[in-house]
């Protein structure tokens, strides 16, 4: 399947960006800071993991350009440290075909991409300013841009029944429970009902019960009097008042505590609210939506959850099937996403790579634990690291954990388990190469450690066509 050209895309102003390059050798490490320095990011070295560490316990940085093997401290070690010292770094590692599985290790343990050696100036910058282009826009959206503001895409059947309830259901000011797994799309639901109701031009106001403690919950839903808790130096209207019979979404409902369970059954049933440190009722008009990504009934059974509020809030259920049960949806979401990416990872003019055969068996053949967010974070990342004309699978760095991975082997025995196995990994490693040699089978087998001949007989076996590699396709 092939994308239309997204419109009006611009390159990325990168100047906002903070790289971190740690590598052993200086040569490397000057030559990369050019790069980076020519694009306008700005750029700090480190030549061990440790000095690296140390650097970043006193400065910022939103990407860390690591090599794998260095003496000391290793990119996967420090890539650990990392992660644990700020989450929200993105980790690339750089390393030779040698350690490509060490590297893909490296991948399930939190680093964004990798690049293989040798690699070219072309390549690496590309990745870097589709990555920065990618993280700067998170971190400050585009203006006007509203979050969650997306169609919702229902090709498979099971997605057409869960849209079909929810326009029967939204002209009803009933209170709703959604039910799914995390990253099914729970809060885009959410929207889609109150855009259909009566009440689509009164506000939509979103809380995850999760985030916030009992205290915090209460006053973000009922509001507070003035000098009524430690920093409350005016009175704040509660979501449930500023709601004027608007919808309010109430996500991860199953966190809330039985004592404000118990003060959220008696909003429902008289829709009165008192504000914290207030002693007067104040009446509310509101729709409430709740999500749910855990069994109430067992929650209910254990005695974590009133059987009281349970039914009040589920007086219509909407259950959204996970994305390996909405099979007909994958590559029509791929698609979506990626041409959403390429409105922010891709310069003006640069074409958006079209998502091959390949890539797109290997998205209908992933379990998706992570849902539709999985998906869209696959595709992201993909865009990133593409530096041809198409998606293949091994740009889309999906990692089997090792519970689901052996599921999808039940039915097979153990010689044809490893033998699959093995295909999709000698796939994936001789696609690398030739994407990186643009086709040519000298250099991609020199790359790999293989002759010429043992290289061509791989590619015979796995029906791979080195023309379709060449200039970059």
């Amino acid at each position: 399947m092939k994308m239309k050209k997204a419109q009006a895309r611009i390159g990325p102003d990168l100047a906002a960006l903070r790289i971190l390059i740690v590598d052993d050798e200086a040569d490397i490490r000057l030559g990369l800071t050019q790069l980076m320095e020519s694009m306008g990011i700005q750029v700090s070295q480190a030549a061990t993991g440790h000095e690296a560490l140390q650097w970043l316990e006193q400065n910022e940085a939103e990407i860390v350009l690591t090599d794998l093997m260095m003496p000391g401290m290793s990119g996967a070690e420090l890539l650990t440290e990392v992660k644990q010292l700020s989450p929200q770094i993105v980790v690339v590692i750089l390393t030779g075909f040698g350690t490509i599985e060490t590297a893909v290790r490296c991948l399930q343990d939190g680093a964004s991409h990798f690049l293989t050696k040798p690699f070219n100036n072309d390549e690496i910058m590309g990745l870097v300013r589709r990555l920065g282009a990618q993280i700067l826009t998170q971190k400050a959206p585009a203006a006007g841009e509203r979050p969650y503001e997306r169609p919702i895409i229902a090709e498979d059947p099971s997605m057409k029944r869960v849209l079909a309830l929810v326009s029967r259901v939204a002209a009803s000011p009933v209170p709703v429970l959604i039910e799914g797994e995390s990253g099914t799309g729970k809060e885009v639901l959410a929207r889609r009902l109150h855009a259909q109701s009566s009440v689509k031009d009164m506000p939509f106001l979103a809380v995850n019960a999760a985030a916030l403690t009992d205290t915090l919950l209460e006053s973000e839903l009922f509001g507070h009097s003035k000098g009524s808790f430690t920093g409350a130096d005016r009175d704040r209207k509660g979501l449930f008042e500023e709601a004027r019979g608007g919808s309010i979404f109430l996500d991860e409902i199953a966190s809330m505590s039985p004592a404000f369970q118990g003060k959220l059954l008696r909003v429902l049933q008289e829709k009165v609210v008192r504000p914290v440190g207030s002693s007067k009722d104040m009446t509310v008009d509101f729709r409430l939506i709740c999500a749910t990504n855990r069994e109430l009934s067992e929650l209910i059974k254990r005695g974590e959850f009133r059987e009281d509020l349970f039914y009040r809030l589920r007086v219509v259920s909407i259950r959204i099937p996970p994305l390996r049960e909405r099979h007909q949806d994958i590559v029509p979401l791929a698609l979506y996403f990626l041409a959403k990416a390429s409105e922010v990872c891709l310069a003006a003019g640069e074409p958006i790579p079209e998502l091959s055969e390949d890539a797109q068996r290997a998205l209908l053949a992933h379990g998706w634990p992570g849902n539709v967010r999985e998906l869209e974070n696959a595709i992201s990342r993909a865009l990133i690291v593409c530096s041809g004309r198409r998606i293949l699978p091994h740009h889309l760095s999906l990692v089997e954990t090792g519970s689901e991975h052996f599921a999808d082997l039940e039915a097979e025995d153990y010689s044809l388990a490893k033998k699959n196995s093995m295909e999709r990994f000698q796939r994936e490693f001789v696609q690398r190469a030739l994407e990186t040699s643009r086709g040519n089978v000298s250099q991609a087998a020199a790359s790999c450690g293989l002759t010429r001949a043992a290289f061509q007989r791989i590619l015979r076996q796995l029906q791979i066509d080195r023309k379709s590699f060449a200039d970059g396709k």
